[in-house]
């Protein structure tokens, strides 16, 4: 199941459905274009139904600004606001 982190205060969720979403104005809700962190776009990870005994269902990043080291089993980024751990 894949972990997304944000690294200065834990803060995040995780989940089977991961979603790399690009905004154009055009397509309400963005556009999928993959399912791993990519320059550009916004990272949607959480649950396809809702969450068990959770307060939220899902977490998004600000668009992808850097991918700053990427292994085989993690790639880690930054947004404007932001530094993440994306645990695939």
């Amino acid at each position: 199941m894949a972990k997304l982190i944000r690294d200065r205060d834990g803060e995040g969720y995780y989940g089977s459905c991961v979603e790399a979403l690009e905004f154009d104005g055009k397509t309400a809700g963005g556009k999928l274009v993959g399912h791993e962190p990519m320059v550009g776009c916004c990272l949607k990870v959480g649950t396809i139904t809702a969450g068990t005994y959770s307060d939220r269902d899902w977490w998004m990043t600000t668009p992808i600004t850097e991918i700053t080291s990427e292994t085989d089993d993690e790639i880690k980024f930054k947004t404007k606001n932001s530094t993440y751990t994306f645990v695939k």
